[in-house]
């Protein structure tokens, strides 16, 4: 049998306030190990407070690469962390370390490792008359008209993720092929790193849900509603796109519109953020490959830490 001489990487994979960071940090003062950020909100500068972004301290003692790399108007794609993350994780090999991919976004994961199939690019006069459409018959017609033309891919999307649906049906347009189908696609090749795929995944979620919780009204106490009036004091941000979009700042943002009030807020926060961490978990159980370490059980960081040392044949 050949010996596989790939170079090593790690991925460690959680849903939301699952810990991933602190056993991120802790597992490089250990071992020769980089970290990358996988996670589509830290791409952002100014996603902070609401994006649970490691602070300035945290970060100047343990680097991670691809954090504030992008400002909230511009777009960023699995596509494009796929190409950055290969990147970053080349010149950490250079470096002598092993890279640790460290997140929560499941499509940039899979990405990197799986490649995407060669969909279109964006098509702004296309778009232009799908919201033209979709200001017409709601975005929940759009997606009965997704539904009568790519199926599956209406399965998989909300009727209310304006987003998605958009995609989908621009790829169709611009193709003739539903996205679903052509989704299939993916790299040909081998990965270029041999993996080690560390995944936090509770078996109870109650715990989970409590720091959740506790983790968004600290948000809200630390100025959480401050930066994303400071982020629409730019007047160049719209709620539609994904850096507002993302979880928690889509709900300030609804909440600073006047859509509700301070409480239903929180509400919504926590409601969205457990959700968000539910479709964590799901995509993570379909990792066969990944070593599951339940994050609520003592002794997680002695079970990483021989993982890894196995995984790096560390003395």
């Amino acid at each position: 049998m050949p010996v596989d001489r790939r170079p090593l990487a790690i991925f460690l994979m959680g849903p939301t306030a699952s810990g991933k960071t602190a056993l991120a940090c802790t597992l490089s003062e250990r071992f020769p190990l980089g970290l990358i950020s996988v996670d589509s909100a830290l791409v952002y500068r100014g996603l902070d407070i609401g994006a649970a972004k490691p602070d300035a301290a945290t970060l100047l003692r343990y680097p991670h690469a691809l954090i504030d790399i992008r400002d909230p108007a511009e777009p960023y794609s699995a596509a494009d962390f796929s190409t950055d993350a290969q990147a970053a994780m080349q010149r950490l090999g250079e470096a002598g370390r092993v890279p640790l991919l460290v997140g929560g976004t499941g499509l940039y994961f899979r990405a990197l490792q799986r490649g995407l199939s060669n969909l279109p690019e964006a098509d702004a006069d296309l778009r232009a008359r799908l919201a033209k459409d979709a200001a017409v018959i709601g975005w929940d017609g759009m997606h009965r008209r997704l539904a009568e033309l790519d199926p599956p891919a209406a399965a998989r999307i909300k009727p209310g993720d304006a987003q998605r649906i958009q995609r989908a049906m621009e790829v169709i347009l611009l193709t003739g092929q539903p996205l679903s189908e052509q989704q299939q696609g993916g790299r040909g090749q081998p990965f270029p790193w041999r993996v080690l795929k560390l995944a936090l995944l509770p078996e109870d979620r109650a715990p989970l849900h409590a720091r959740i919780a506790r983790r968004f009204e600290d948000m809200l106490r630390h100025g959480l509603l401050d930066e994303v009036h400071a982020l629409r004091q730019r007047g160049d941000l719209r709620a539609d796109l994904p850096a507002i979009r993302a979880v928690g700042y889509r709900q300030a943002w609804e909440h600073l519109d006047g859509c509700y009030d301070a409480v239903e807020l929180r509400d919504r926060g926590i409601f969205a953020t457990r959700q968000l961490a539910k479709r964590q978990i799901t995509w993570l159980r379909s990792e066969l490959d990944a070593r599951i370490l339940d994050p609520e059980q003592t002794g997680l960081l002695e079970r990483s830490t021989d993982a890894v040392r196995l995984f790096l044949g560390a003395n």
